[in-house]
C-alpha cells in the first residue's frame, strides 16, 4: 500500500528482527499482567453465611388508593459479627409481591437491583432517600393520617426507611419533649377552634377526620414532612406533625 510522505526524509533506520521480537514479547507480557489483575472493591461485599438457609426479616403492607390489590414488601436481614460487641444487622435482600401483574416487570427489576446493592455492602441508606424523591406524573396520594406519597416508588422508599430505622442503620428524627408539648397545646387549640364552627362545617370536618385522624380537617399539606397537618395558629402556619413553622 503506497504511503505519501510530505516531510523531508533526514534519516532512516532498518528495523531489526531482535527488536521486533522484544517489542512483541513486552506487549504479550503486558496483556498477561492485565489478565491477572485483581478487581479492587471499594467496600466489602456481603455474602450469605455458609449453612444458613433462612434469614430473619419483616414484611410490610402497602395499600394505595390507586390499586385494589395491596403490595407486600419483605426485607430479609443478615447479622454480622454475631455474638460480639460489634454485632450489627443489615438488609440482605428484598422481595415485593402483589396480585396486580401490571407492575410485574419493574417490580422484578427494582427488587433485583436493590438486593444487589444490599449485598454490595457499604452505606445503603441512600436508597430510601432516592426512592422517596420519585414523583408520579399522574399525581400522588394521601395515606391514612394525612401523609402524602408522591408515587408508589416513594411509598416503597418510605418502607425501606422505616426498616433501616428499625434495625438501627438510620436514626429517626424525633422532636424534643418541649416541642412535643407545644405541638400538643397547638393541636388542642386547633381542635377547640374547630368545634366552634357551624353544624354543617363540623359534620364536614368529622367526615374528613375519619380519613385523616389526629389533625383538624382544615389542615393543609406540610412541605417538610408531607403530612396534611399545617394549621394557622396566632397568625402563623405551624405543622402539628413535625413542628415546622414559617415563623421560625
Amino acid at each position: 500500500m503506497p504511503i505519501k510522505i510530505n516531510a523531508k526524509i533526514v534519516g532512516y533506520e532498518v528495523a531489526k528482527p531482535e527488536e521486533e521480537r522484544a517489542a512483541e514479547a513486552a506487549a504479550q507480557q503486558e496483556r498477561e499482567e492485565r489478565g491477572k489483575a485483581k478487581v479492587i472493591r471499594m467496600t466489602e461485599q456481603v455474602k450469605r453465611p455458609e449453612g444458613m438457609e433462612s434469614l430473619e426479616g419483616s414484611t410490610y403492607k402497602i395499600k394505595t388508593p390507586l390499586d385494589d390489590h395491596a403490595m407486600y414488601v419483605t426485607i430479609n436481614d443478615i447479622v454480622l459479627n454475631a455474638g460480639t460487641v460489634h454485632e450489627s444487622r443489615r438488609p440482605f435482600e428484598i422481595f415485593i409481591n402483589s396480585k396486580n401483574m401490571d407492575h410485574f416487570q419493574w417490580i422484578v427489576a427494582l427488587t433485583r437491583l436493590m438486593s444487589a446493592v444490599f449485598r454490595k455492602g457499604g452505606d445503603v441508606t441512600f436508597l430510601a432517600e432516592e426512592l422517596q424523591a420519585v414523583f408520579d406524573p399522574k399525581g400522588g396520594y394521601f395515606k391514612p393520617g394525612g401523609k402524602f406519597m408522591p408515587s408508589i416508588i416513594a411509598d416503597i422508599g418510605a418502607v425501606i426507611e422505616h426498616h433501616l430505622q428499625k434495625i438501627g442503620l438510620m436514626e429517626k428524627e424525633e422532636l424534643s419533649e418541649q416541642q412535643q408539648l407545644i405541638l400538643r397545646e397547638k393541636r388542642a387549640e386547633a381542635v377547640a377552634a374547630a368545634e366552634k364552627k357551624t353544624v354543617a362545617e363540623t359534620a364536614s370536618a368529622e367526615a374528613a377526620a375519619a380519613d385523616e385522624p389526629g389533625y383538624p380537617a382544615s389542615a393543609t399539606l406540610c412541605h417538610k414532612c408531607h403530612t396534611k397537618a399545617v394549621v394557622v395558629m396566632d397568625n402563623c402556619a405551624t405543622c402539628l406533625s413535625c413542628g415546622y413553622s414559617k415563623c421560625g
